[in-house]
C-alpha cells in the first residue's frame, strides 16, 4: 500500500498543480466550463433537445420562420423546425467531425514526423519534401479541391481536412524528434541493441507529445471552423444534417429579416472555437516547465 501511495503521490501533485494553473486564469476556467457543457450537450443531445424530430427532415409549415419565443428559444427555420434543437444537436456533429479530422491527422503526421526526425538522411528528405507539397497549398483550398474530387459529404470533408492538416504535425514532431534522439536515454537504448522502430515508438514519440497535444487542442477549433466553411459552401454536411455551417448557409437567404436563423448557429461556432483556443493556451501553460516553476 505504501509503495502504491509513493507511486501515486507525484501524479497527484502534478494534477493539483495543473488545476491550480488552470484555476488562476479565469478565462481558461470559463472556457473549460463551457467546453464541458458543450461536450455534455453533444453526448446527451437526444435527451436535452425539446423537439427530437426536428433534427431530421420534419416539416411544420404552420410554424415556419417564427422568432425566438418561450416555445422556440431560438426561433424556427423555413420548415418550422426548432433551431435550438438543431443547434444543440449540431454540437455533436461538429465535435465528432473535428475530433475525427484531428485524430486522423495525428495518426498520419506524428509517426511520419518521428520517423523523419529519427532516421534523418534520405528518409527525412522524402518525408519533408512530401509535406512541403501539401503545405504549399492553403489548407482550406486544398480541402475544397479534395472534396470536389471525392464528392460532397461530411465524411469526405473530414477526410479532406485530415489530408490537408497532417503536415503541420509532421513538421512539429520532426523538430522534437531531432532534439530527443540526441539525449542519453536514447543513446543508451541504441547501445544495448534496441531496434530503431522500437526506440522511435517507445522512447522518442512519448517524449515529443506535449507540443502536439497543445497544437491539437487548438486545432480542434480551427477544424470546426473549416468544417462549417465547407458545409456553408455545400461541400460538407448535406441536408437535413443539423450542421452549424449548413444552417448558416440556408439561413442567409432570409437574413437580416429573419436574423435568428443565421445568428444562433454563428454564435455557437464563435463560442466553440474561442473556448478551444483558450484551452489550447491553458494546456500550453500547464505543460510548460517554466510556467510550473513560477
Amino acid at each position: 500500500m505504501s509503495n502504491l501511495l509513493q507511486t501515486l503521490r507525484p501524479r497527484i501533485k502534478s494534477f493539483g498543480e495543473s488545476l491550480y494553473l488552470l484555476a488562476r486564469n479565469k478565462l481558461s476556467l470559463l472556457a473549460l466550463i463551457v467546453m464541458i457543457l458543450l461536450i455534455l450537450s453533444a453526448i446527451f443531445a437526444n435527451v436535452i433537445i425539446p423537439y427530437p424530430q426536428d433534427i431530421a427532415d420534419a416539416s411544420h409549415i404552420e410554424d415556419k420562420l417564427l422568432p425566438p419565443s418561450a416555445e422556440h428559444w431560438m426561433g424556427t427555420d423555413e420548415l418550422g423546425r426548432d433551431i435550438f434543437s438543431r443547434v444543440v444537436y449540431g454540437a455533436r456533429v461538429s465535435l465528432r467531425s473535428a475530433l475525427g479530422a484531428v485524430g486522423l491527422s495525428l495518426l498520419i503526421g506524428v509517426p511520419l514526423g518521428a520517423i523523419a526526425g529519427s532516421f534523418g538522411g534520405w528518409v527525412d528528405n522524402v518525408i519533408m519534401r512530401l509535406t512541403d507539397v501539401f503545405l504549399s497549398f492553403p489548407p482550406l483550398l486544398l480541402a475544397i479541391a479534395m472534396v470536389a474530387v471525392l464528392g460532397s459529404s461530411l465524411n469526405n470533408a473530414v477526410l479532406a481536412i485530415s489530408l490537408s492538416w497532417w503536415p503541420w504535425y509532421t513538421r512539429l514532431i520532426r523538430g522534437q524528434a531531432i532534439s530527443v534522439k540526441e539525449r542519453k536515454f536514447v543513446q543508451a537504448a541504441e547501445t544495448i541493441g534496441t531496434g530503431k522502430l522500437k526506440i522511435i515508438f517507445r522512447h522518442i514519440m512519448p517524449n515529443c507529445i506535449s507540443p502536439v497535444i497543445v497544437q491539437a487542442s487548438m486545432d480542434i477549433g480551427g477544424v470546426i471552423l473549416t468544417v462549417a466553411s465547407l458545409s456553408f459552401l455545400g461541400l460538407g454536411a448535406q441536408l437535413p444534417t443539423p450542421e452549424w455551417g449548413l444552417m448558416i448557409s440556408m439561413g442567409r437567404t432570409y437574413f437580416p429579416d429573419k436574423w435568428w436563423y443565421c445568428i444562433f448557429p454563428g454564435v455557437a461556432i464563435f463560442i466553440t472555437v474561442l473556448c478551444f483556443n483558450l484551452m489550447g493556451d491553458a494546456i500550453r501553460e500547464i505543460l510548460d516547465p517554466k510556467t510550473r516553476k513560477k
